[in-house]
């Protein structure tokens, strides 16, 4: 395979003049966005741990006794009474979370203001490197921007290739609460507390010269006649977990830099670009090119806009989803919240948070399937720090027991409903259970399943198996065990009295996701042969849980549990249809019935303007990647980068959200290789617009890593390597040919499958016949 890394840039002819349109890097803890001015340089910083706010009890105790009386009203049709004495007696206390924040930007001054030319800014995927490079009469300047993972520092280097041509004022700065300081002759601070939380922060910045001269004032760091210059910069807070904000982050900083010291920027730099290589490098894709590809990012971007067809800009939009998640999710990190770690703002939109409802799930399914499975890690390490508040929540307003997350977090172990009455909505903690469930699915780690993910997923299924309720007679699922209350997130309905409402009881979602905890539970029991009692409590629970409805009237999916009318039949959330992605309890092939009425309902909201924010378009690829729709999917990536991405290629909602990118890569991956139905489907969804190309790294469940190469739409062969000894069951659009054991075995029909027993550390080769 010809190296595919090579155009995986991101260039343009001018420096950002917004936020929006800086570059990012990042190594999971530290973020910098770059701005690339030439007299005055721009590079907003960040920290993951810096949030305002403090441990704090939000529990209310009035909601376990209000609850009985909500759901009575709720089964007897008084959604409005519900609703009312929710809101007053079931809602955190309080229902708000605080903001993720800019730690602050450094600012780099350059006195001289001749007339530049020759300017190009640019970020290379392949190395996680952000370059400016420009000329001034005879001198070529070039500055480089990196955040090393593996010294836990961002360099910047600025270089001319004349000597004594570097000269500059830095600065570190804050919107509020923080002051900078002279530390020695070559050292700036800068040094801080949330004025209304508990985080105290610090950041150093270093600047080391070749010849020239350094100083340092009470606000500046001043550089002169430098040959070259390397500036270190390292942050820290005093944050350390959800319960303790008494760390020392002066003492982090120096620990930081006095690990770096005696280093060159050339080894700082070497080691970075292997660290990032180890991770970027396993995946690649070529999808073909145009002449596009020699025009600037934000050009082709323009022309996209305009209907141009650009297959390497996909390309380049994937591969930056997998750059974006390495940049915001490290092992030992905080997992990438709604903007990964980039964030410019003191009070951000929707708080930088965590929002459990989708957008921190989406953050990671491209995860597992783009072989960034240490990435995935910084999710389960969040999830056990919800634990034990999400137990207390369970106890105190549900009498139950387990652990439950509502729609959103933070830092400080928030699980209490949030926001308003939607925030209501219980099954934040069952859903990122499918995570540890699928990360054991795609690695075969028995050890991770029995002692990380299990614990987790039983605990989760246990408040379910306390919390659900039987459905009285009179409601159309009666004696059945229905979640109540109930909400389908951000969506309402409307009764037959013309009266509109968020809450219910069985929402459709809600039952997926119940359905898929339990379900996931019974398995894993069986896998580790332990825990019999309780499986058969999940067993009599999921044998009685409330079927999937399908409306007699339109023979859709439906939403909630009654067919109720829709006011916003357009709405950004399909929620019911999580039983199709990123669950799997809807199949083509194994539930036809409930897969076509899942169609139907896509179908209903793609005809209402559905998909209208970035993260809701990047979840229709996926949903229609499922159906095997491969370009009418392929219309939504386009249409992803046409309406919903800014010049960085950043996803916008509006604002940034980093989901949408994530979304989106993932949902080119569920294009080009499924694995969720019990088979490795190639090619699933190939759209005609992407004929010829090939996938390298991409990972299937129970252990395979895949290649595949196709022309003219057509699979020429793939490669299927084994790490596991497990059956393999291969499924592909056209007649297929593999070997095993040295006996070819074929399949003579499109869409036949072919199963075979794999052993560990064997590569298998499919062709295409």
């Amino acid at each position: 395979m010809k190296n595919s890394h090579k155009n995986l840039v991101l260039w343009y002819r001018q420096p950002a003049k917004e936020w929006t349109e800086a570059l990012p890097v990042g190594n999971g803890r530290l973020g910098a966005m770059v701005f690339g001015g030439v007299e005055r340089e721009r590079i907003q910083l960040n920290e993951e741990t810096l949030w305002d706010g403090n441990p704090r009890d939000t529990n209310n105790p009035e909601a376990l006794e209000a609850l009985p009386e909500v759901q009575r009203l709720l089964f007897e049709g008084k959604n409005a009474e519900a609703t009312e004495i929710a809101g007053k007696k079931m809602m955190g206390v309080p229902c708000r979370v605080k903001s993720y924040q800019s730690l602050g930007d450094l600012f780099l001054e350059f006195p001289d203001t001749a007339e530049s030319d020759d300017y190009r800014r640019e970020l290379d995927l392949d190395t996680g490197i952000a370059r400016i490079t420009y000329r001034k009469g005879n001198a070529r300047f070039t500055r480089e921007v990196f955040v090393s993972a593996v010294d836990q520092i961002v360099v910047i280097r600025l270089e001319s290739d004349k000597q004594g041509q570097i000269t500059f004022n830095a600065s570190l700065t804050r919107e509020q609460d923080a002051s900078a300081k002279v530390i020695s002759n070559d050292t700036l601070m800068l040094e801080g507390q949330c004025s209304d939380g508990a985080v105290k922060f610090a950041a150093y910045l270093k600047a080391i010269a070749k010849g020239g001269d350094v100083s340092v004032t009470d606000q500046e760091l001043s550089v002169s006649n430098a040959d070259a210059v390397t500036l270190i910069l390292s942050a820290a807070t005093s944050y350390v977990n959800q319960k303790d904000a008494s760390g020392d982050p002066d003492a982090i900083c120096e620990k930081t830099f006095s690990a770096v010291t005696g280093k060159s920027c050339d080894e700082m730099r070497s080691a970075h670009v292997a660290d990032h290589q180890r991770l970027f490098r396993r995946v690649a894709l070529e999808l073909g090119t145009t002449d596009a590809v020699n025009l600037p990012t934000d050009e082709r971007l323009a022309a996209v806009k305009e209907g141009a067809d650009d297959p390497q800009l996909f390309a380049l939009y994937f591969q930056f989803g997998r750059y974006l998640l390495m940049g915001s999710s490290r092992p030992g990190c905080l997992p990438a919240n709604l903007q990964g770690i980039w964030n410019e703002h003191m009070n951000a939109p929707w708080n930088s948070d965590f929002h459990t409802n989708i957008n921190l799930q989406m953050n990671y399914w491209l995860a597992e399937t783009c072989n960034l499975a240490e990435c995935h890690v910084p999710l389960f390490d969040y999830m056990d720090t919800l634990v034990e508040p999400g137990s207390r929540t369970a106890r105190i307003h549900y009498g139950a027991g387990g652990w439950v997350v509502h729609h959103l977090s933070d830092v400080w172990g928030f699980t209490t409903p949030a926001d308003g009455i939607h925030g209501i909505w219980h099954v934040g903690a069952a859903w990122l259970c499918q995570h540890v469930w699928e990360h054991y699915r795609f690695s075969g780690d028995r050890d991770f399943l029995e002692k990380r993910a299990y614990p987790l997923m039983k605990g989760a299924a246990r408040f379910f198996l306390d919390f659900l309720v039987e459905a009285p007679e009179g409601t159309p699922v009666a004696g059945k065990l229905v979640t109540n209350p109930s909400h389908s997130p951000e969506n309402s309905f409307q009764k037959a009295d013309g009266a509109r409402s968020v809450f219910t009881y069985a929402a459709t979602m809600d039952l997926e996701i119940v359905h898929e905890i339990l379900a996931n539970c019974i398995e894993c029991e069986k896998i580790l042969a332990m825990d019999n009692d309780f499986r058969a409590e999940l067993e009599s629970a999921l044998e009685r849980l409330a079927p999937l409805q399908i409306s007699k009237k339109t023979g859709r999916l439906q939403e909630w549990v009654e067919d109720y009318d829709e006011p916003e039949p357009g709405h950004r959330h399909m929620s019911h249809m999580y039983g199709l992605h990123p669950g799997c309890q809807i199949t083509l092939n194994g539930t036809p019935e409930l897969a076509e009425a899942a169609r139907k309902s896509l179908e209903y909201r793609l005809s209402h303007g559905g998909g209208h924010t970035g993260w809701s378009r990047a979840w229709l690829v996926n949903f229609l990647a499922r159906f095997g729709n491969g370009d009418e999917a392929y219309q939504h990536v386009k249409d992803l980068l046409a309406r919903c991405t800014l010049s960085n290629l950043f996803d916008t909602h509006p604002p940034f959200q980093i989901d949408g990118n994530f979304g989106g890569a993932a949902g080119i991956a569920e294009m080009l290789l499924q694995s969720h139905a019990g088979e490795i489907h190639l090619l699933p969804a190939l759209p005609k617009a992407w004929a010829d190309g090939h996938v390298k790294g991409l990972r299937a469940r129970d252990g395979f890593e895949i290649d595949i190469a196709w022309k003219d739409g057509k699979l020429v062969e793939a490669a299927i390597r084994s790490s596991l000894k497990t059956s393999c069951r291969i499924r592909a659009s056209v007649p297929i040919q593999i070997k095993c054991g040295g006996v070819p075995v074929q399949a003579e029909k499109s869409g036949q499958i072919i199963e075979f027993a794999a052993e560990s550390g064997n590569c298998y080769w499919v062709r295409g016949i």
